[in-house]
């Protein structure tokens, strides 16, 4: 957003501050990678003011309090910023604390997460030098970010230890709180095609209350119990604790926003993007490329009294790495579930919809070098518009 609106609004008496904790910028996708070395650790992320508008004030701290009534900023050392129009992108967090055991005695030991550079970095040692077992990656609850990258990482882990020769001496289990693979129906049904051809187990329907860390279960609230050797697992995804200090969320701390237009529904001089919202849309870097574009306009709309547009459709396009350099890709929307087909091109693709190929995971790792290049500097993605586009999908029940 700072890359956008210091070339829409550098010829006006408008000035950006970006005010951000954190000297380095993550890729958060890398994370995925990361613990089955097909990345290294520079690979995951790069330094953040090299990415900021030289035109914008950058302030690396953190923010205290927003005093939303008062349009203020507290920050952790008592300055106080004013602001005319205030962007939320402060994200998510994993929060492990959320369940009972889970950050225990055997946190980074047995049990692990990879949705932070640290556990992800850990995992990858974890893994060199692990022998064999009951593997068990587990989803805690909705939403997540990036709600495929659970079963991404067991499709690279059943790989993996093919590859090390010990898929026989692993069993892979997948544990998940809702009644499929994932979220979407008909995805969800070519999603647990891979489960089944992996001979990975799905275990559904399970509601975690407790990690035993001591006999090395996980416990859920109807008393059903699953025992591993290690644990993979996704805890609750929580908004900053920002958002709790100053009021503005809900229960899991994300912003209640305007899910068309990305304004805060309590304020209107706030505006949200990203995982910070609770919009019904995954939370997934593609997911904030798409509202930037949209956002960007409704601010040059707010600040010249123009109605806001209800624009953002909820769009998100996910590659989904299924093993063995393949890779599926879903494109979907609020309203629309993933469909199969070609993407971005009618009758051309190259990616396909819905189906594993070489392609697709070319396009994945390849993402990487847009998501530095383009998606960070605040530029369009060549021939992938914000709105979810029918063009070359096979349209169901149409």
């Amino acid at each position: 957003m700072a890359n956008h609106l210091s070339k829409k609004l550098k010829k006006t008496e408008w000035n950006i501050t970006i005010v951000d904790q954190h000297e380095k910028h993550y890729y958060q996708p890398g994370f995925l990678f990361l613990p089955f070395d097909i990345y290294n650790e520079e690979q995951c992320f790069k330094t953040q003011k090299d990415y900021l508008p030289k035109s914008i004030r950058h302030i690396q701290t953190e923010i205290e309090l927003i005093k939303a009534e008062e349009k203020k900023i507290t920050l952790a050392d008592g300055t106080i910023l004013n602001y005319d129009l205030l962007i939320i992108a402060t994200g998510a967090r994993i929060a492990p604390e959320e369940v009972d055991g889970m950050k225990g005695a055997e946190w980074h030991k047995s049990v692990f997460d990879f949705y932070t550079f640290e556990g992800a970095r850990n995992l990858r040692d974890k893994l060199r030098d692990w022998n064999g077992g009951k593997l068990v990656i587990h989803l805690t609850e909705m939403p997540i970010k990036c709600p495929v990258a659970p079963l991404e990482f067991a499709f690279l882990a059943d790989a993996y230890f093919q590859k090390k020769g010990i898929r026989d001496k692993v069993e892979i289990m997948y544990v998940t709180p809702l009644d499929g693979a994932f979220t979407k129906p008909k995805a969800a049904a070519k999603l647990d095609h891979f489960l089944t051809d992996k001979k990975i187990n799905l275990i559904p329907d399970f509601a975690i209350a407790k990690v035993d860390n001591d006999n090395k279960k996980i416990v859920s609230w109807d008393d059903k119990e699953v025992d591993f050797d290690l644990l993979v697992t996704v805890p609750t995804n929580m908004g900053d604790d920002l958002i709790l200090r100053s009021g503005l969320g809900d229960d899991l701390n994300f912003v209640p926003t305007h899910k068309h237009t990305l304004q805060s529904e309590a304020h209107e001089d706030i505006f949200v993007i990203g995982d910070a919202t609770n919009v019904p849309a995954s939370k997934a870097g593609s997911v904030a490329h798409f509202q930037a574009e949209v956002l960007t306009e409704n601010i040059l709309r707010h600040i010249n009294g123009v109605p806001l547009k209800e624009a953002f459709d909820g769009h998100a396009n996910c590659f989904v790495e299924t093993g063995f350099d393949k890779a599926m890709l879903i494109d979907f929307n609020y309203d629309t579930e993933p469909l199969p087909g070609v993407f971005p091109f009618k009758g051309i693709g190259p990616l396909k919809l819905l189906e594993e190929n070489k392609v697709n995971h070319w396009g994945k790792l390849g993402f990487r070098w847009m998501y530095w290049n383009l998606l960070m500097k605040g530029k369009k993605i060549p021939f992938i518009t914000p709105e979810m586009q029918t063009a070359g999908k096979e349209l169901i029940n149409a």
